[in-house]
C-alpha cells in the first residue's frame, strides 16, 4: 500500500455516492482534493438502496429542491463523460389510502412545483392504470411524478469517481481512517495526511468519524433488507414504477421479477414474522402478488438521522464538514449536496438556503452551518 501524500486541501472521508461526488465537485474547482474509503468504492449505503432517483419528496420541498438539481447533474454527467448510469424513467406513484392524505397533498403541492417537480394527482383509477398491479378499490387516489429513474448506483459512484481523479483528485479505497487530530491530521494504516479541511461523508460510519474529530453528529446505522418475488402473468412487460403504500411498502420492476421493501424487523419482531407482515401488505395493496413467495435479494445498512433528512454543514468551531444521515436519500441529493459542501469549502454563497440542513435543527448540538 503505497503511502498517503503529507498534507492536502480537503480530505473527504467515505467513497459512496456522497463522498463521490463532493470530490468531483472540489477537484474541479481547483480544491487539493484526497478521498479515503475503508473499503471499495461505493461499498457502503449507495449500494443498499432501490435504485432509483426521484424528484419528488412527499411533505419536504427542500429535499426535492436538491433532488432535482441532481437529476440535471446525473444528465450532465452522463452527457459530458460518456458514463451509462443507466437511468431508465420508469416514474413514482405513491399510494394515498385516506384523506388527509389527499389534503396533504393539496396543501404541498405548490411548494414542489416552485422546486421543480413535475408531481400531480391522479385519481384511482389512473394509479391501477400506471401500476395494473394496484387495487384502485383499495386507495382513494395517488401522486404521479414521471421524474423518476432506474439507475445504476455502482456507475453513478464511477462516473463521479473518474471525474474527480480527471480533475486531480487522489481517491484511495481500503484505506479506513483511524483517527484525527486536531490540527486536521487524519490517520490511516497508509499513513496520517494533514488535511486543511475535513468533509464527514462516511454513510453509516458518519457519526464514529465525526467523534473521532470529537464533533458530535447523531446519524445512527439502519438496517434493511431488499427483497424479491416472481412478477405475475398479468403483469405488463413495461417497467412498472416505483410504488409506495402508506404502509412503508415500495416496489417496483427488477428485471424480470419485482423489488420489494418495506425496512427492517421491529426490535422484538422476528424475521419470519416480518416476512409476514410485508406479505400481508403485499397482497393488500397489490392482489396478484398474494401469497407470493418474498425470497432476499441484498442487505445492508442506512446511515440515518433523527428526521429522516440529510445533515448537509459544517462545524462551527473548527473546520469539518459533513455530508451524512442521507436515510436511503443519498442517490438522489448527492450531486447537490457535492455542490453545497464546496461552496462551504469555498466561503462562497450557496444555491439554495442551507440553514435547515445543518446540524442546528437538532437542540443540543454544537454543529451548524457556517
Amino acid at each position: 500500500m503505497s503511502r498517503l501524500p503529507e498534507r492536502t486541501d480537503v480530505v473527504v472521508i467515505g467513497g459512496g455516492v456522497i463522498g463521490a461526488s463532493t470530490a468531483c465537485r472540489l477537484a474541479e474547482a481547483g480544491v487539493g482534493t484526497v478521498l479515503l474509503e475503508r473499503g471499495a468504492l461505493g461499498s457502503g449505503s449507495s449500494g443498499t438502496t432501490a435504485g432509483v432517483v426521484r424528484t419528488y419528496f412527499p411533505g419536504n420541498a427542500l429535499i426535492s429542491s436538491l433532488a432535482v438539481r441532481s437529476l440535471a447533474d446525473y444528465q450532465a454527467l452522463t452527457e459530458r463523460t460518456g458514463t451509462d448510469l443507466g437511468l431508465r424513467r420508469i416514474g413514482l406513484l405513491v399510494l394515498f389510502t385516506d384523506e388527509q392524505q389527499v389534503r396533504d397533498f393539496r396543501h404541498t403541492q405548490a411548494a414542489q412545483h416552485a422546486a421543480g417537480v413535475d408531481v400531480e394527482l391522479v385519481t384511482a383509477a389512473e394509479a391501477a392504470r400506471l401500476n395494473p398491479l394496484v387495487d384502485e378499490r383499495a386507495i382513494l387516489a395517488a401522486a404521479w411524478s414521471p421524474e423518476a429513474y432506474a439507475c445504476d448506483p455502482a456507475a453513478i459512484v464511477r462516473g463521479y469517481a473518474t471525474a474527480a481523479r480527471q480533475a486531480g483528485a487522489v481517491l484511495r479505497t481500503e484505506t479506513p481512517v483511524t483517527g484525527i487530530d486536531p490540527d486536521g491530521r487524519v490517520h490511516t494504516p497508509a499513513g496520517s495526511i494533514r488535511a486543511d479541511t475535513i468533509v464527514c461523508a462516511a454513510g453509516p460510519w458518519a457519526g464514529t468519524v465525526a467523534a473521532m474529530a470529537d464533533v458530535r453528529l447523531p446519524v445512527t446505522t439502519y438496517p434493511v433488507e431488499m427483497l424479491l418475488t416472481d412478477a405475475p402473468d398479468s403483469a405488463p412487460r413495461t417497467p412498472l414504477p416505483m410504488t409506495m403504500h402508506p404502509s412503508s411498502l415500495r416496489m417496483r420492476s427488477w428485471g424480470d421479477r419485482i423489488l420489494v421493501g418495506m425496512g427492517r424487523p421491529a426490535p422484538d419482531e422476528t424475521r419470519q414474522a416480518w416476512l409476514q407482515r410485508v406479505s400481508d401488505h403485499l397482497g393488500t395493496a397489490f392482489p396478484a402478488l398474494a401469497g407470493n413467495r418474498l425470497e432476499h435479494g441484498w442487505s445492508g445498512n442506512l446511515d440515518v438521522s433523527p428526521d429522516g433528512m440529510a445533515f448537509i454543514g459544517r462545524d462551527h468551531s473548527r473546520p469539518f464538514l459533513y455530508a451524512a444521515g442521507f436515510s436511503g436519500q443519498g442517490l438522489c441529493q448527492a450531486p447537490a449536496a457535492g455542490e453545497i459542501i464546496r461552496d462551504l469549502v469555498l466561503g462562497k454563497e450557496s444555491w439554495t438556503q442551507t440553514a435547515g440542513l445543518s446540524t442546528a435543527r437538532c437542540p443540543g448540538l454544537s454543529a451548524q452551518t457556517g
